[in-house]
């Protein structure tokens, strides 16, 4: 599929010399993903789940371009941005960088190991829509080496899921430089320490959680939630078919949902949201339009399976961004 760019962005550009970079920290991954026709309990013996030994029979398998700063880029670039991949990508790297090129994404900044995999999510979904996945972090295992002495102030890096060392250093790198950033800690929360989420969010322009990350947290780091709301610039927490809510220093507002043609696949909402996000943020729009505006772009990317697959032009895209 070819991207159909909006020009939502592009026609403001033409007057903006101020446009951020945008430097998009995390992961590229396939997704590899099974259809199993039966259910998985009907193969689970439940006195022998210490001793499991069994093979599900899939339909086939379909291949998604994947990834937290793979998918974010993707809707930035919808957007008319201009995004840097700051990841690890591995010895297949071939059709994922062939796919970028395709649609004009920059893969300077991309670090390639040789002598590993790219990362890979293997998805097995049974009938009742249960899942079994597993996932090689290949590539990932590798610091991205992002080289922080060529930003300069408008720079903005957004920090998401990707190699856990990347995913501490880089806040500091930030502050360091003096280079705004986001901190997006996502599925790796589980892997990091209280300390080092609060020397993460410490300072950082914004945190973006959803609802269950935010209680995740609070958990690790024994603060309250207002301790934490107090400790980023702003702080935005997704809480799927019901919105978002924008913390800031005065204020919560909620952000509403935008009405999709159909549900297919909510994976990537929350990517496809952030890159909406950043689209509007670099250009200097407030946080509450930019948080709309990635309401409305994650309402197309749940429209259809895989998280880079869906697409849309500037007239879409406005209508339904006057639905509410």
């Amino acid at each position: 599929m070819q991207v159909r760019r909006s020009a939502i962005i592009t026609q403001e550009k033409k007057n903006d010399t101020t446009i951020m970079k945008t430097i998009l920290s995390g992961s590229l991954a396939y997704d590899r993903i099974m259809e199993f026709p039966e259910l998985f309990s009907d193969h689970l013996l439940a006195d022998k789940l210490h001793e499991i030994n069994v093979c599900f029979m899939v339909n086939g398998m379909t291949e998604n371009f994947g990834g937290t700063a793979g998918n974010i880029a993707y809707a930035l670039k919808m957007l008319g941005g201009s995004p840097e991949i700051s990841a690890t990508i591995g010895l297949d790297s071939h059709r994922y960088i062939e796919w970028l090129h395709k649609n004009t994404i920059s893969t300077d900044r991309i670090q390639h190991i040789e002598d590993e995999w790219t990362a890979g999510a293997y998805i097995t979904t049974d009938r009742n829509d249960n899942q079994i996945t597993g996932f090689n972090p290949g590539a990932m295992k590798y610091s991205s080496t992002l080289d922080f002495d060529s930003f300069g102030k408008n720079t903005l890096v957004i920090v998401s899921p990707g190699n856990l060392d990347d995913m501490v250093r880089y806040p500091q790198k930030c502050r360091d430089k003096g280079v705004k950033y986001i901190f997006d800690p996502g599925q790796a929360l589980p892997m990091l320490e209280g300390e080092e989420l609060l020397r993460c969010i410490d300072g950082c322009l914004l945190l973006m959680v959803n609802d269950y990350e935010m209680n995740l947290i609070v958990s690790k780091t024994g603060l309250v939630k207002e301790e934490i709301l107090e400790r980023a610039g702003s702080t935005v927490v997704t809480l799927g078919h019901e919105g978002s809510l924008l913390y800031t220093y005065t204020s919560a507002v909620k952000i509403p949902v935008f009405p999709a043609r159909k549900v297919a696949d909510p994976t990537g909402a929350g990517d496809a949201y952030r890159g909406g996000l950043l689209s509007a943020l670099v250009r200097e729009q407030s946080l509450e339009e930019s948080c709309i505006i990635g309401s409305v772009c994650a309402s197309f990317a749940v429209e259809r399976n895989g998280t880079q697959m869906y697409s849309f032009d500037e007239q879409e895209f406005n209508a339904r961004r006057k639905l509410i």
